[in-house]
């Protein structure tokens, strides 16, 4: 099985790769830095290569995958750092960013892939749970991740029998809170965590267990899977 993680070389998507390394899999990962990379490809081992990209350059994207040649399954776990705060303080260049960094990176990195791709083969698209979930001064970002996975059902009937599914996290415990600083985001993640029914937030590792039962399983398409530890039952 060739598999390649777009956004894989650190978080979800090197989590990702990981634990599909360890059972077996050919693992392609790529990502904004060389150093992120480099580290990556030391800790996935001799199964896994990978290309430093950046994911917003389609062009650049696609010769990617011309290189790279038949893969059976394609994972898309590019974000942005940021974007959330109140509607009175929403820019345009906020708004502008998270789509120019998240809903056009995935859709045109699946359109890149679509010559290489086994028709048995799967999409799947990491979200998150902002999109369902009523949370105040997330608006951009549930505006981006509602609409990527307000695709999932139209492509997987229109790419059939290629699967196209999502998996959307809730609070996990990656680099993407940095932006609020060590202190600010210990206290977040330790509120969040007494919050949740589970009483904890999720790991990387959490969402790559779904998200290989999503491309492990060949009867599944255009499905969300949401990783939250039961946030969405909180009021």
């Amino acid at each position: 099985m060739r598999v390649a993680i777009v956004g894989g070389t650190s978080g979800i998507g090197l989590a990702t790769a990981t634990r599909l390394v360890a059972d077996g899999a050919e693992v392609f990962v790529t990502g904004r830095s060389e150093e992120r990379l480099s580290s990556a490809l030391k800790q996935l081992g001799d199964q896994a290569r990978g290309e430093a990209v950046d994911a917003r350059d389609t062009e650049a994207m696609r010769a990617v995958f011309d290189r790279l040649g038949t893969i059976d399954h394609l994972i898309v776990t590019v974000t942005r750092r940021g974007g959330a705060g109140p509607l009175s303080e929403l820019t345009r260049e906020v708004l502008s960013g998270v789509v120019e960094d998240k809903l056009i990176p995935h859709l045109l990195t699946a359109q890149a892939a679509l010559g290489v791709l086994n028709p048995q083969g799967s999409i799947t698209f990491v979200t998150a749970a902002s999109a369902g979930a009523a949370l105040s001064g997330v608006a951009p970002l549930a505006a981006v991740n509602g609409a990527i996975e307000a695709t999932v059902p139209g492509l997987a009937v229109e790419l059939a029998p290629i699967r196209v599914n999502a998996v959307s996290p809730g609070v996990i415990d990656t680099d993407w809170w940095s932006v609020l600083g060590d202190e600010a985001r210990a206290a977040f993640l330790e509120g969040a965590a007494t919050s949740l029914p589970v009483g904890r937030v999720g790991t990387p590792e959490d969402v790559a267990a779904t998200i290989e039962y999503v491309v492990r399983n060949a009867f599944v398409t255009g499905t969300v899977h949401t990783v939250d530890g039961g946030g969405r039952l909180k009021a």
